[in-house]
């Protein structure tokens, strides 16, 4: 399984953008684009889930208001 700062490098470099290029895309700064990658601890998460938005995936609900909105397609 790879690490999220593996999976946003190697997607990144598939669709052959520089940092730079992708930060603008996704609509976050570049320095949040250099933490994923460096594989930081300390992350926040709306800013990782639009990182990964670019890519059709997203890693954890936001917000309860998002957590709320997905209660009914969870299955116990």
């Amino acid at each position: 399984m790879k690490s999220l700062s593996e999976f946003v490098k190697v997607k990144r470099k598939e669709v052959n953008h520089t940092q730079e290029e992708f930060a603008e895309r996704a609509g976050v700064a570049l320095t949040v684009v250099r933490i994923i990658e460096q594989g930081k601890e300390n992350l926040n998460m709306k800013k990782v889930n639009q990182v990964l938005a670019m890519f059709g995936h997203t890693l954890a609900p936001v917000s309860m208001k998002e957590l709320a909105g997905q209660k009914d397609s969870i299955k116990l």
